[in-house]
């Protein structure tokens, strides 16, 4: 992937229901040997139990953590970074769930209002113009709260099983140029 990858660690975040085994999270977690967040309800998902998760995956790293996250995983990462920022080195973030959207289900009403301070680590959000549980003009501010980079899927769904994204090859392209941002930015701040 890149010469990079061997200075981090690599955690899957899954969100809501997590990610099955045709998920390209469960694909990655293997090509990775990533460390997955285990929570112990993917169903009902509480904000408490899933930071927990997350910082539980994070303790096991015994490197610098790239967090990859999908959907309600993403605004988790969010969440965290208000609390402990020091702990990610990189996050990539794809299909954020907009928690603050109108008919919102109730499980996910516990994660909002959606974190809207900068996150303080290198980050990427990836975004598909035609996700339904994200408007493109949401996306586009959650990137912009957070000051991540942008990355526009065309008609990519929820960029999921069930919108074909399985293995997610072309997805893999954008870890490099993550993985050595969080490297200079490592390196700047020693």
């Amino acid at each position: 992937m890149t010469r990079f990858a061997d200075d981090f660690d690599f955690i899957i975040q899954p969100g809501w229901k997590g990610s099955g085994a045709d998920h390209w999270q469960s694909h990655w977690q293997q090509r990775l040997q990533a460390i997955r967040v285990e929570n112990s309800n993917w169903e009902q998902p509480d904000l408490e139990s899933w930071l927990q998760g997350l910082e539980q995956a994070l303790s096991q790293a015994r490197r610098p953590a790239i967090v990859i996250a999908h959907s309600l995983g993403c605004i988790t990462v969010a969440h965290y970074a208000r609390r402990h920022p020091e702990r990610i080195a990189a996050a990539l973030l794809v299909a954020p769930a907009d928690v603050e959207r109108p008919f919102v289900p109730r499980e996910l009403q516990p994660f909002a209002p959606l974190p809207r301070q900068p996150l303080p680590f290198v980050s990427r959000v990836v975004a598909s113009d035609n996700d339904p549980f994200c408007k493109p003009a949401r996306a586009a501010r959650l990137a912009g709260y957070w000051q991540s980079p942008l990355t526009w899927l065309p008609q990519a769904g929820h960029i999921n099983v069930a919108s074909g994204h399985t293995q997610w090859e072309e997805g893999l392209a954008l870890l490099p140029p993550l993985l050595e941002r969080a490297r200079a930015q490592r390196q700047a701040a020693a």
